[in-house]
This record gives C-alpha cells, structure tokens and sequence, in this order.
C-alpha cells in the first residue's frame, strides 16, 4: 500500500494538476515550505511510465532522467524511478511523457520516490526567476523559518521566526506574487523576513513581514 491511501483529506501544497479532484483536498503551501518539507526535489524530464498492480487503484511508476538535485542527497542520491497513485481522486498525479522537464518534490518510503497532487510539482519552463534561485540556494537559508498563512484579515506574526503569507486574501488556491517572487529568510537575531534581490540578504533587515 502507497503510503498516503486511506487520506480523505492530504495537506500539501499548491501543485500542478487538477484541483478539482473529488477526495483530494490541498492546503496551500508556500513552494520555500514546500521544499524544506520534503525529502527530495529535483529537476527531471519523464521517459516512460507504466501502471503496476499496488493498492486498490493502482500505482503509476514514472521512469525519469534526472537533470539536478536541489534536496535529498543523503536520502536518495539519484532518483531513476518517482511513484504516485493512479486515480486522480487519491491525489495521484499526471505527467507528460518525453515533453517538459519538471520540478518534482516527494517524500521517500522504502527506498522509493512518492509523489502527488499535495506536493510542489511545476513544469520548470513555469517557474520564476526568483523560484529557480530559491531553489539553488535561499530557500535552504529559510527552513528554520515559519511562513505563516492568512487568509483573513487583520494577520499577525505571533515570533520572530514568523513571515506572513498574504496571497490567499487574492489569489486562494493559486500560486500568488509572494509564492512566486520571495524568500522567508532568517537575518540577523534569528529574525525571519521576506527577501527578494539580486544581492544576499540584508542581515540588518528585521521581520519585514510586508514585501
């Protein structure tokens, strides 16, 4: 059995894919907590995928070509083979064979790649400028901070280690301009603060919550 069967409700982030699902439920997630929260991500292109005989719906096993890894070296050095559920309804996920390359992020069970619509899965030709970057290097300088989401007004940071995530009071369900654009960064005193430049972060900047 995969391992997410059985949830009625999974908690991710936005993702590719249908949203619409009937039984699979996301809660949005910035892509920074999306990346710190998992144990793989990479760059990769789909070769071939087959349908094999795991769970009531079964299990599609997508063969891919592993063009970089962002996160999960210890885990998993080289990803050949990424697994997901079959039916759309378990928040299985589709992919284009032989066609885009993708940002792909899942979690590792049992020596193997698992992924769905609740993870952060994007064509990589659809990603910002600033995602990319967050994906070499500044997102790994906020996995000790906390992205906290609002979706109603007035929102507040309760700590430091807080940047408040405002796209929702917009662009609910989608991936907003903080999503695509910004960094929640740790500065100076263990103060999280939203970032988004050329240069490295301003280590005099405390707790910007606005960007």
């Amino acid at each position: 059995m995969t391992p997410w069967l059985g949830l009625v409700v999974l908690l991710g982030s936005w993702s590719l894919g249908d949203w619409g699902a009937e039984a699979c439920t996301c809660s949005p997630s910035h892509p920074q907590d999306a990346f710190c929260n998992s144990d793989i991500v990479i760059r990769a292109k789909v070769v071939g995928k087959k349908l094999v005989k795991e769970g009531p719906f079964g299990t599609l096993v997508y063969t891919i070509k592993q063009m970089k890894m962002y996160r999960g070296f210890s885990k998993m050095p080289h990803v050949q083979y990424i697994h997901t559920e079959a039916s759309e309804s378990l928040c299985g996920l589709k992919l284009e064979v032989n066609k885009y390359q993708y940002l792909l992020t899942g979690r590792v069970y049992d020596g193997k790649m698992y992924t769905g619509l609740c993870n952060f899965v994007e064509r990589w030709d659809q990603l910002t400028l600033s995602q990319r970057k967050g994906l070499n290097y500044r997102y790994h300088l906020g996995c000790n901070c906390k992205i906290k989401s609002c979706y109603y007004l007035p929102c507040f940071v309760t700590s430091k280690n807080e940047c408040l995530w405002t796209d929702m009071l917009s662009n609910f369900g989608y991936p907003g301009y903080q999503s695509k654009h910004y960094a929640c960064i740790q500065q100076k005193g263990g103060y999280c603060s939203w970032y988004r430049g050329w240069a490295p972060p301003d280590k005099s900047i405390i707790n910007a919550t606005d960007p």
